[in-house]
């Protein structure tokens, strides 16, 4: 990995970050592009950029994460599922799955589908809760199921949250800012125990490289969050899904194995 490699890791993780597509498999397809192998350094910084796009989550809701006591406890309790199960699956996660360029491509290919039958069949579903606020604990606890099913990457964390808080009857608006809020701990938990495990065996090159793509993921990221608030308000998550399926189909037929 040199610098311009880790700019470009940092502006794919913000840009796709919050957008329904999973940043995740983006920074492992984007290496694959580059002909980098997913050794235990890449792995590690393919997660850890990710907490320089939550950083502008930060910026963007420290009132709410600091003075709204009921939001936090709410995106608490969403956070606890993930935390017990993605403990309990660290290992496999990172060596197997993060491994597996079929199955990555599979869960962008199938998440897409999935969006796009979603989207035709609740597209005029009526929302009930339309309040940080008011999400009920019970619903937490279900959002933070689905959002586990994005650790396998290519599902995207975004897409689990955001669908999960659609079927529970969330508001759109709602559940995307509910999903950058959750988006915090969870991040912050994923990268601390990577971190933790692996930061004393890098170079100081590499951990300058981890810098750049922190920086830059942060800046890309403040642009994508605050454009996925932009296209909720007159848009549904067809474009995406379709997006997925194209990636995932162009990648297979193009890109040798």
């Amino acid at each position: 990995m040199d610098f311009l490699q880790s700019i470009l890791f940092g502006i794919v993780e913000g840009i796709t970050e919050f957008l329904p597509i999973s940043s995740t498999g983006h920074l492992i397809l984007t290496a694959k592009l580059l002909g980098l192998e997913q050794t235990d350094f890449l792995k590690t910084f393919e997660i850890s950029i990710q907490l320089g796009a939550i950083l502008s989550v930060v910026v963007l809701y420290w009132k709410t994460l600091a003075m709204n006591h009921e939001v936090l406890k709410r995106v608490i309790t969403a956070f606890m599922p993930t935390a017990v199960i993605g403990l309990a699956l660290y290992k496999i996660i990172k060596r197997v799955f993060f491994a597996s360029e079929g199955l990555i491509l599979w869960s962008l290919f199938l998440g897409g589908l999935f969006l796009i039958v979603f989207e035709l069949l609740y597209a005029r579903k009526r929302a009930t809760t339309e309040e940080l606020e008011k999400i009920s604990y019970p619903t937490c606890l279900l959002i933070g199921l689905f959002q586990s099913i994005a650790m396998i990457p290519g599902v995207s964390r975004s897409a689990a949250t955001i669908v999960g808080g659609l079927i529970l009857g969330v508001h759109r608006k709602t559940i995307v800012e509910f999903s950058f809020l959750l988006a915090v701990p969870t991040m912050l938990a994923a990268t601390g125990l990577d971190l933790a495990k692996n930061v004393g065996a890098f170079s100081t090159d590499q951990l300058q490289y981890l810098a750049v793509g922190f920086a830059v993921s942060f800046g890309a990221a403040l642009l994508g969050v605050k454009f996925l608030l932009a296209y909720v308000k007159n848009h549904s998550f067809l474009l995406f899904g379709a997006y997925r399926v194209v990636l995932a189909v162009l990648f297979r037929l193009l890109v040798p194995r």
